[in-house]
């Protein structure tokens, strides 16, 4: 379901700055990050949800995820919601959205053990099964590369110009 909200809502924004002419939408990068703030605060939401809602996973389903090598699992459900919430905000925000990129393909890393575990220990998601751990890692693949492809870490030509000043003479 992630997936379908990270390559809807980019599609969505990115039709946006086609059609509509959109600027903050005029190049795929940044509407990825857009479509990426879109997904974790839908995800991020699950970490406040009280135990009794069963229509979508709550923070007690998340809390069943965290290895239990992770000390004060409750708390670290926690952080990690407001750690999602503060990555969506610094991804929609140029001026941070490299930064907040990085930190949150970092996050990713450090919650692989967490959805490695879910689909080992059987954990259930607003009472059904986790996602299967050959379909969550390349999920958790996909939100690095995201992530890091956002904030102009990875791949292809940077969105950022150099000036006429700064620019080294050919050879």
């Amino acid at each position: 379901m992630t997936v379908i909200v990270l390559i809807a809502a980019t599609l969505c924004f990115r039709l946006s700055g086609a059609v509509l002419g959109t600027a903050r939408f005029a190049t795929w990068r940044a509407s990825a990050a857009h479509g990426l703030a879109v997904m974790l605060v839908m995800t991020a939401g699950a970490h406040f949800v009280p135990s009794g809602v069963t229509f979508m996973p709550n923070h007690a389903d998340l809390v069943a995820m965290v290895p239990p090598f992770v000390p004060f699992p409750a708390s670290v459900v926690y952080l990690t919601g407001v750690l999602e919430l503060a990555g969506a905000v610094g991804l929609v925000i140029p001026a941070t959205r490299r930064p907040a990129g990085i930190c949150l393909a970092l996050l990713f890393v450090l919650m692989l053990p967490a959805n490695v575990h879910a689909a080992l220990a059987g954990a259930t998601l607003a009472g059904e099964a986790a996602t299967p751990l050959w379909q969550r890692i390349p999920e958790q693949v996909l939100y690095i590369a995201v992530a890091l492809w956002a904030a102009d870490v990875l791949g292809g030509r940077s969105g950022r110009t150099v000036s006429a000043g700064s620019a080294s003479p050919a050879l």
